[in-house]
């Protein structure tokens, strides 16, 4: 099971990246533009889950880069992937780390970095992935 450290150790992989504390919580950004937090519910968000169960464990929001790729990642992945009404509208998605396996994790992340750094900084990243892809 996946955990903050693990986020964090990914995140540091990523061109750019820093981590800061925000409101007690870890919040990863690329040149200050935030793509992945820590994201406790609050008494708001708890109460309009009703009857449905309340995801468990620690809670990770990621950028995606627009509601159509929200969307589509919530339908492939309903175990790990989801939403709350406090995102509604938002290009961002949240993950239950207890239910999410490692390799879907660092793709979130990947994508959420992307979504969020300079275009010339996500293409030299990629330029990187591939080369290194094909030379393993």
């Amino acid at each position: 099971m996946p955990t903050l450290n693990d986020v964090a150790r990914i995140a540091r992989t990523l061109p750019e990246v820093e981590e800061r504390e925000r409101r007690g919580t870890r919040t990863w950004l690329v040149r200050d533009k935030t793509f992945a937090w820590e994201r406790p519910f609050s008494k708001a968000d708890i109460k309009r889950f009703g009857d449905a169960p309340v995801p468990q464990g620690t809670i990770l929001a990621v950028r995606v880069a627009n509601l159509g790729v929200k969307e589509a990642v919530l339908a492939a992945m309903p175990d790990s992937f989801f939403n709350i009404a406090h995102f509604d509208g938002f290009a961002g998605v949240l993950i239950q780390l207890s239910r999410v396996s490692m390799a879907d994790l660092r793709d979130a992340l990947i994508d959420a970095w992307a979504a969020c750094a300079p275009p010339q900084l996500a293409v030299e990243f990629n330029d990187t992935l591939v080369f290194w892809n094909r030379s393993s």
